[in-house]
């Protein structure tokens, strides 16, 4: 697997956990879903950091 498409797939899942963690929230503070516990939202949201500094790491600091 190239380098930049590793880089654009962790890019692309960046984005999909943060976004799905903040509607969650949102969704979640509006009294919609107010099923879904804390304990999801901070997975989500920690799981988008994560892959953001492994995107990041990847893009700088691995030259394969």
């Amino acid at each position: 697997m190239k380098q930049s498409s590793l880089n654009r797939i962790l890019t692309q899942a960046f984005g999909v956990f943060l976004g799905i963690g903040i509607a969650v929230w949102v969704l979640r503070g509006f009294g919609i879903l107010t099923f879904v516990p804390g304990g999801v939202i901070w997975l989500l949201l920690l799981g988008a950091i994560a892959i953001g500094i492994l995107s990041y790491a990847q893009r700088t600091w691995w030259r394969f």
